[in-house]
C-alpha cells in the first residue's frame, strides 16, 4: 500500500473535496482522483460517496481514516525517536494552549535562549488541529482534560478581583462579591472554564453580574480595565503582573477562588527530547512563579 496514497486520502477525507484537496497537495485533481480510486481498487470497497462533483467520506472511509491517521502518527514518532537517537532531533514541538497565553511567549523565548534549533508550533483551541492527538503538550485549566493524556499540576492561583485605579473599592483589603452585584463586569466569553465557574459564584452570593463587555480575548479584557471601563476577575499569578499600575487587585472573600493549571500529554505516544526538555522548562518556568509570587 503506497504511503503517499494514505496521506493524499487523509487529505481529502478532512476536506471531503477533490478540489480544495488537490490545491493543498499541489497536484492535479484527475492525479489526486486516480490515487484514491487506486487506492479504493487496492482495498476491494468505496471510501467515499460521491454524489455528481461532491463527495463525502462513507463508513468504510471514517473506519479506515481511524487507522491511517493511527498509521501515520506512528511513523512520524518512529522518524523523530531515530533522530533523537543518532542526536539530530528535529526540534518542533506543538502546544496546545487554552490558558497562560500572556506568559507563553516569555516561556518560549527563555527555551529558546538554552536551546536555539528548537521550533514551535502554538495552537489555541483543540478544533484548530487537524487531528487529535495532534500535539505534543497541552496547557489547560482543570477539570479540562483531552481523553487520553494525563497530566501534571503546574500551579494554583488565587483568583482575584481587578478594579481600574479610580474605582471605589480600589483601596480596600479584600472584598466579597455580594458587594458587587451593582457593578459592570469585563469579561471573557461563556463556555470559558473561568468564566462559567466565576459566574456560577456570583449567582451563588445572590446575583447575575452584569456584563458590560464581552470577548475572547485575556488582553483584551485587561485593557478594557486599564481603560476604566469596568471590574473583571483575574488569575493572580498567570495574569497577575500583566495589568498595569493602573489596576488594583483585591483578594475575594466569602468565598476565596483559586483556579490549577496543569500540563497534559499523551503517554502511549513518542515523546521527542526537545518536547521532554520544554516540559521540564515548563514545570520549572511555573514552580519559580509560584515561588516569586510567595515572596511578594
Amino acid at each position: 500500500m503506497d504511503l503517499l496514497a494514505l496521506r493524499y486520502f487523509q487529505t481529502v477525507a478532512r476536506l471531503e473535496s477533490m478540489t480544495q484537496a488537490a490545491a493543498r497537495l499541489q497536484i492535479s485533481q484527475p492525479a489526486l482522483s486516480k490515487m484514491i480510486g487506486n487506492l479504493e481498487k487496492e482495498l476491494t470497497v468505496r471510501l467515499f460517496d460521491r454524489r455528481g462533483k461532491y463527495i463525502r467520506l462513507n463508513g468504510y472511509g471514517e473506519r479506515f481514516l481511524a487507522r491511517v491517521d493511527e498509521a501515520l502518527r506512528s511513523l512520524e514518532d518512529g522518524r523523530q525517536e531515530l533522530l533523537d537517537l543518532a542526536e539530530r532531533p528535529t526540534g518542533t514541538v506543538t502546544i496546545l494552549n487554552h490558558v497562560g497565553s500572556y506568559l507563553l511567549p516569555d516561556i518560549i523565548a527563555g527555551f529558546r535562549e538554552r536551546h536555539p534549533d528548537t521550533q514551535f508550533r502554538v495552537v489555541q483551541h483543540s478544533e484548530d488541529l487537524p487531528s487529535a492527538p495532534a500535539f505534543d503538550l497541552c496547557i489547560a485549566s482543570a477539570p479540562f482534560r483531552i481523553p487520553g493524556t494525563v497530566s501534571s499540576m503546574l500551579l494554583t492561583e488565587e483568583v482575584r478581583l481587578a478594579v481600574p485605579e479610580d474605582h471605589r473599592l480600589a483601596g480596600r483589603a479584600s472584598v466579597r462579591l455580594s458587594e458587587l452585584a451593582e457593578d459592570g463586569f469585563i469579561s471573557l466569553k461563556r463556555g470559558k472554564l473561568l468564566r462559567d465557574a466565576t459566574d456560577a459564584l456570583c449567582q451563588a452570593a445572590g446575583f447575575t453580574p452584569q456584563i458590560s463587555y464581552e470577548c475572547d480575548d485575556p488582553s483584551m479584557v485587561r485593557s478594557l480595565i486599564r481603560a476604566g471601563l469596568g471590574i473583571a476577575f483575574i488569575p493572580a499569578v498567570t495574569w497577575g503582573g500583566s495589568q498595569g499600575a493602573a489596576v488594583t487587585l483585591l483578594p475575594l472573600e466569602d468565598p476565596a477562588i483559586t483556579r490549577t493549571l496543569e500540563i497534559s500529554w499523551y503517554p502511549d505516544r513518542y515523546m521527542t527530547k526537545a518536547a521532554k526538555t520544554f516540559k521540564a522548562y515548563v514545570q520549572s518556568y511555573y514552580s519559580d512563579l509560584v515561588r516569586a509570587a510567595g515572596a511578594r
